[in-house]
């Protein structure tokens, strides 16, 4: 079964039934910890999110398909450390002004693997939780802004609609791609750039489908009845035991993180 970033994979796990308020909030408390993370760190955090893929059930050819979408991306960011960053040159590309440090496979490696574990952790989120659960999670996280002033319920659908809009825009990438290719278009053969150009060409269709789809759900949203403001839910959230313990696990993740970086 193929999947993508921001798809929402059916289960019973133990993942899959927990509030989406605590998957919310781990997410959150898992970002800092990614981007501070030394040595040790990096190692805890690998270890902990194998264990919550093998919890979900998921493979490692699932996983890495769920972000292959920005595997573009993650490869742009690490060339760019690679050859921008100054330090102990390993090897020179004359005649061009650049070089490959010792610093700069280090530091390219270190903020890839950020990257890509942000975009586990982001797979893992949408991949267990319904968006109409992650609605109601963001809404219920954010309605103390309420009394602010702040559309707590607006900013969760906008969220949720984002997330969605991922694996969406990926399926309408691949029918262009797939219609293109029966038209005789070659994506596999030719230069970097030959290959950047060919698809370059899918930027405007691609921006004409995800504007027709935003204005098909506006439509759907309207007919419905949608309208701003407070709204009551089909299923109201309450935390359970499994959710207090997952609480208590990730508090001594947090935990644990801080030690080694104390001893560190």
């Amino acid at each position: 079964m193929m999947i993508r970033l921001g798809q929402y994979l059916p289960g019973e796990t133990v993942v899959h039934r927990l509030d989406p308020r605590v998957k919310i909030v781990a997410v959150l408390l898992m970002s800092p910890l990614i981007f501070t993370a030394q040595a040790a760190g990096i190692v805890l955090i690998c270890l902990f999110l194998a264990a919550v893929i093998a919890i979900v059930h998921l493979s490692i050819a699932q996983t890495a398909a769920a972000v292959r979408p920005v595997a573009f991306f993650i490869i742009v960011i690490f060339l760019m450390h690679l050859l921008l960053t100054e330090g102990r040159s390993l090897l020179s590309l004359d005649p061009l002004p650049l070089r490959i440090t010792r610093e700069g496979i280090v530091q390219g490696a270190y903020v890839t693997w950020q990257f890509i574990c942000l975009l586990v952790v982001a797979a893992i989120l949408t991949m267990t939780t319904l968006p109409s659960d992650l609605v109601g999670g963001i809404e219920r996280l954010l309605r103390p802004l309420a009394r602010l002033g702040i559309p707590s319920q607006d900013i969760a659908v906008m969220i949720s609609m984002a997330l969605r809009f991922i694996p969406m825009l990926y399926e309408e990438y691949e029918r262009l791609r797939t219609a293109q290719a029966a038209r005789g278009a070659d994506f596999t053969t030719g230069s970097i750039l030959l290959r950047l150009r060919a698809v370059s060409s899918f930027v405007v269709p691609l921006l004409l489908c995800a504007f027709r789809r935003a204005d098909e759900l506006a439509m759907a949203m309207e007919a419905r009845g949608y309208r701003r403001g407070p709204r009551s839910s089909l299923h109201e959230l309450k935390f359970s035991g499994r959710d207090f313990t997952a609480l208590a696990v990730m508090a001594l993740f947090v935990l644990m993180n801080l030690g080694l970086r104390m001893i560190a």
